[in-house]
């Protein structure tokens, strides 16, 4: 009997070779294609400016700005926060001290807030003044909310439950800012309380800077010094007006980032 030869020219068997070899070929462009798209997804998934960025392994300070866009922050008193809070990130004096610690950084994100808080900017490595200045374009950048009440409670609990949840790093020191023009008159009873307790049982120090101006800022400081401030060296930095939020601002975060105590 005769042998056929499979791989003859021309044969069945020699077409099918080839045509698994072709097969294969595109198979392997395919998954290389396929491990690209993978890598872009999983960049694009990570928090912030950190996805662009060699994350170290620690930080000096995790910042949390939360800022009120409750119905009582009209238009121009939003831009005086925003701009405070980009000017003191341009700061010079204000870098040094972000800049001090041992590992010279910080991580920071900031939280919008009035009947629900939301993540504005996503946490982000700051290592040096150019940084500092991009981050300060971001906060400028930042469109204004609708909101009505000042859920203070609500944005302490979404803080403690998803933002410090998502720091991408450890760090020696978690600060919370929470500045306003009110106290909270929204949330259920003891939500604040407890989220409070559980930020400050995370490791965090809340400071206050209440906004000493219109019908709700009576006894303001107060309140905040009583149910807002809370954990190691906490404080707080009133500001005589939104006019004055820059300062007070500009102050309370130079002394933030120099005076708490590291924690082990």
């Amino acid at each position: 009997m005769t042998s056929r030869r499979l791989n003859a020219p021309g044969s069945k068997d020699a077409l099918s070779i080839r045509i698994g070899k072709v097969a294969k070929a595109h198979f392997q462009v395919h998954i290389r294609y396929l491990a690209a798209a993978l890598l872009l997804a999983v960049s694009a998934a990570l928090p912030g400016s950190v996805r662009s960025q060699t994350m170290p392994e620690r930080a000096d300070t995790a910042l949390v700005i939360s800022i009120d866009v409750s119905s009582s922050v009209n238009e121009e008193r939003y831009q005086l926060q925003l701009e405070g809070i980009a000017a003191a990130l341009e700061d010079k004096e204000v870098i040094k001290s972000v800049l001090s610690g041992p590992l010279g950084n910080i991580v920071v994100a900031v939280v919008t807030w009035a009947d629900s808080p939301r993540l504005a900017i996503p946490w982000t490595m700051i290592t040096k003044e150019e940084e500092a200045g991009q981050f300060a374009t971001r906060i400028r950048a930042l469109s204004q909310e609708d909101g009505k009440f000042t859920c203070l409670g609500g944005m302490m609990r979404y803080t403690a439950d998803k933002v410090l949840f998502r720091l991408p790093i450890p760090a020696s020191k978690i600060v919370v800012d929470v500045s306003g023009d009110g106290p909270d008159n929204c949330s259920a009873e003891g939500l604040l309380s407890n989220a409070r307790k559980d930020l400050i049982s995370a490791g965090a120090t809340i400071n206050g800077l209440p906004i000493l101006e219109g019908p709700t800022s009576e006894g303001l400081e107060e309140w905040y010094r009583d149910n807002v401030i809370g954990g190691n060296a906490a404080f707080l930095m009133p500001a005589d007006g939104y006019a004055d939020f820059a300062r007070a601002f500009r102050q309370k975060f130079i002394i933030e980032m120099s005076a708490l105590t590291i924690r082990q």
